[in-house]
């Protein structure tokens, strides 16, 4: 875990590359969802309602129609309210700690003797 707060992140190695678990942020804005739909749980539900009719129609009408740009807009309106700008801050040291563990597992693995 080379990122220990605010939000814990989770580096680890895949076949392919790295994924990165951030399960602790997450759980921050599914609680953040939550206390917004205890405001107002048929705001909420009209909302999600909305966009899943939204990306319904997106789904039909192309990657470039009005429902796609209508759709994408009020989810990142969704996101501002219950998670600021969406972005998962990372602080001091633990900026070259996340940097360190990606190189790591960046370089070339051996699988069986052979590098992967």
């Amino acid at each position: 875990m080379p990122v220990t707060g605010p939000h814990r992140i989770y580096v680890d190695a895949t076949p392919s590359g790295v994924a990165l678990d951030v399960s602790h942020w997450l759980h921050s804005v599914l609680v953040s969802l939550a206390e917004q739909a205890a405001e107002d749980p048929q705001g909420l539900v009209d909302e999600l309602v909305e966009i899943a009719e939204l990306s319904a129609s997106a789904g039909a009408q192309g990657p470039d129609s009005h429902a796609v740009h209508e759709r994408d807009a009020r989810v990142q309106e969704l996101i501002e309210q219950v998670a600021g700008d969406g972005a998962i801050p990372v602080h001091g040291v633990q900026v070259g700690a996340l940097a360190e563990r990606l190189r790591r597992l960046a370089q070339p693995r051996r699988v069986g003797g052979a590098a992967a």
